[in-house]
């Protein structure tokens, strides 16, 4: 399994607008069918740069789904963002391969 990682810092004059838009972009991305879920989180981290940095994860099914997915979607879901935007949203992506998994089973 691979997840697909977009850290994004947001300008503190657009968070507010940003987090919405996130909100509704999210289901656009699980959408496409080439994702199993998705986790929003925020970085508690203070950058230097200043405004908000939040991180979203989506599970992928597969490596295909993760390659079809950047074929025939990415673009499109990425430029919504890009012409809302503009440089008030830093973005950057990172793939994570799972290896191994593990949970607390408490009896």
């Amino acid at each position: 399994m691979y997840i697909y990682n977009v850290t994004v810092n947001i300008d503190q004059s657009v968070h507010d607008e940003w987090l919405t838009w996130i909100k509704n972009h999210i289901p656009q991305v699980l959408a496409t069918g080439k994702f199993e879920k998705a986790t929003l989180t925020r970085v508690l981290v203070e950058e230097d740069m200043g405004g908000v940095t939040y991180s979203i994860q989506y599970r992928s099914y597969s490596r295909e789904a993760l390659d079809a997915y950047y074929k025939e979607d990415a673009e499109k879901l990425r430029n919504d963002g890009l012409k809302k935007f503009a440089d008030k949203v830093l973005a950057f992506r990172t793939e994570l391969q799972i290896i191994d998994e593990y949970t607390v089973n408490f009896k």
